[in-house]
């Protein structure tokens, strides 16, 4: 598997890329002072609040929060991974990406020759649909079905012949590209070393990545061989905990996609897309994880669960619930399409037709309804004992949002139903809350009660340059104070950067809960002007150094009383307090 991107050709990239151009040639901007504006095409609203920072290289939207670079602009706007917005910035400033070398037992085919046999075989499959004498039972059912050759071709649909080794014998004797196709578990080898199909008789249905290659298959049985469905095993390049069937179909036909609707299996997806439902997706095998939703989620805000409505089929539902309350961010939504009993998708929609099917999408129940008369029914809400029961079946769920306006606005919810205030729920169910502090006055952030941490951090993150004002050691480095540690990362990247912009900076906290601290720091006003940035900055680190001088001594006046200081500890000590107290012996 190819390696990681280098973060020194990320820094490269971000400096040759200009954010405003990148965001202008999909979302219109004027110009407003040294940045730019726009309504943000991340959420309604008729008064712009998006902003685009040409000296920063940084976007941010005071209305809902979104921001980040050039790549992170691409990777919510065009609903791209990682690493396909690097791929795209470097393509328009004509870079290649480089990998470093991947770490681990390197396979002697590398993934680009995975992809390469994958897609032969899925074209083999292909051809064998057209072609071999037993195929006609495979079309039969597809045309039962009422798929189309047009959808059949959409999905790359195919078929494995009966017969132990028909695959073995189109691949060769090629002993590497045997290896291989062991590997990606497209051939198996018995305890003897000799190999056969995985796959026989089977309707072959490609599984595609976010890129459209093949990298795995699922299979329909057409005999009655079982399972019914097989899918690819876990290979180096398929991950079932990670893919979903039909999500690049699904991106390709949609331009701009408002929900995606989660069903069981392939046919179900396909079934829909002859229908004109094009927006269908499926796990494979696998209850809905957290990082198919989070890749759900990066393509739409609302993700429609199908399940049938049986007993099998709640129990789906529910796993599918509680794997999706630690992803339900703000302006993420789930809801839960529970379909009449003996129905699938394919059967129903036939029975009601394209409109009436989307229509029960629309109005399918929400999470936060199906979750709380879930476990309301659970109970007896009508006594107090049944009310707390419903308060205690809550509590762990209510654990795994995150904070946000929905957690709150559930707790109101479980609070008309339990009785219980809200804000005593809250304490309930999450622990006590420190107190809120007094709103401070209004200041500038030179003020003597701002941390010196926080305005050194804010004041590199505006002018990176200012690194070059503190020298190694900082003075401050075993300091015991928060934020310390990402002062003094932060530092060390400009020193060894000292030209990187806020947007490069911030990318090397990519996928690291400090990314988020550091892009709300960029968007606090500076209460003076440019050219008092460096006396500001200067002033806070000597207020560190002071800090650490203080702490530092009451550290061995404490040793010193407590067991005593060896003679290099009352050097310092001496030291230290002449320094603190320079009128001191």
């Amino acid at each position: 598997m190819a390696g990681r991107i280098p973060q020194s050709f990320i820094d490269d990239l971000l400096n040759r890329v200009d954010i405003v151009e990148v965001i202008d040639a999909r979302v219109s901007l004027k110009k407003a002072g040294r940045e730019y504006q726009a309504c943000c095409p991340f959420h309604n609203e008729k008064t712009p609040s998006f902003t685009v920072s040409p000296g920063k290289q940084f976007y941010h939207c005071f209305g809902c929060g979104a921001h980040g670079s050039a790549i992170g602009f691409l990777m919510d706007y065009e609903h791209l991974e990682f690493p396909d917005a690097i791929e795209e910035l470097a393509r328009s400033v004509g870079l290649e990406v480089p990998h470093e070398a991947g770490s681990g037992h390197r396979a002697s085919h590398g993934a680009n020759d995975h992809y390469a046999l994958l897609e032969q075989v899925e074209r083999f499959y292909r051809s064998q649909l057209r072609e071999h004498a037993q195929a006609a039972k495979a079309v039969s059912y597809l045309k039962e079905r009422g798929l189309s050759g047009e959808i059949a071709a959409t999905f790359g649909l195919g078929y494995a012949p009966p017969g132990w080794d028909s695959l073995l014998h189109h691949l060769g004797s090629n002993k590497e590209t045997q290896n291989a196709a062991v590997e990606l578990g497209l051939l198996i080898r018995r305890d003897d070393g000799r190999l056969y199909d995985r796959f026989r008789d089977r309707i072959m249905f490609p599984i595609r990545d976010r890129r459209g290659r093949t990298i795995g298959f699922g299979g329909r049985v057409l005999g009655n061989d079982t399972p019914k469905y097989m899918n690819s095993p876990e290979s180096p390049v398929f991950h079932k905990g990670r893919e979903l069937y039909g999500l690049f179909e699904a991106r390709k036909s949609n331009q701009k996609l408002e929900r995606l609707l989660v069903v069981e299996g392939y046919m179900d997806v396909v079934a829909l897309a002859q229908f004109g439902l094009t927006h269908a997706v499926a796990t494979l095998g696998t209850a809905t994880t957290a990082e198919h939703l989070e890749r759900l989620y990066r393509a739409v805000k609302e993700v429609v669960f199908c399940f049938d409505g049986d007993a099998a089929g709640r129990r789906a539902a529910w796993r599918a619930l509680e794997n999706a309350l630690p992803v339900l961010r703000d302006g993420r939504e789930a809801r839960f399409l529970f379909l009449p009993e003996g129905e699938d998708p394919d059967s129903l929609v036939r029975r009601i037709g394209t409109q009436e099917f989307r229509q029960k999408t629309v109005e399918s129940i929400p999470l936060s309804q199906y979750f709380l008369e879930s476990l309301s029914q659970q109970v007896d809400t009508r006594s107090v004992d049944g009310r707390a029961h419903l308060v205690e079946l809550a509590r762990p769920l209510f654990q795994k949002l995150p904070d946000s306006v929905f957690r709150d606005l559930m707790l109101d919810q479980l609070a008309q139903r339990s009785g219980l205030p809200a804000r005593q729920l809250e304490r309930r169910i999450f622990g006590a809350k420190e107190p809120e502090p007094e709103p401070p006055q209004k200041q500038r952030p030179h003020d003597s009660s701002r941390s010196p941490v926080r305005v050194a951090i804010r004041l590199l993150l505006e002018q990176p340059e200012l690194s070059e004002r503190v020298k190694r050691p900082c003075g401050f480095e075993d300091l015991e104070l928060p934020g310390i540690a990402l002062l003094l990362e932060l530092l060390e990247i400009l020193w060894q950067h000292p030209h990187l912009c806020t947007g490069s900076i911030l990318e090397h906290w990519r996928d690291r809960p400090e990314q988020q601290h550091l892009a709300k720091l960029v968007t606090l006003p500076l209460e003076l002007p440019e050219e008092g940035f460096a006396e500001e900055f200067c002033g806070a680190v000597q207020r560190l150094k002071e800090q650490r001088t203080r702490q530092r001594t009451e550290q061995l006046l404490f040793k010193d009383r407590e067991t005593g200081l060896t003679d290099s500890e009352k050097i310092e000590l001496k030291q230290l307090l002449v320094t603190h107290h320079p009128n001191t012996g």
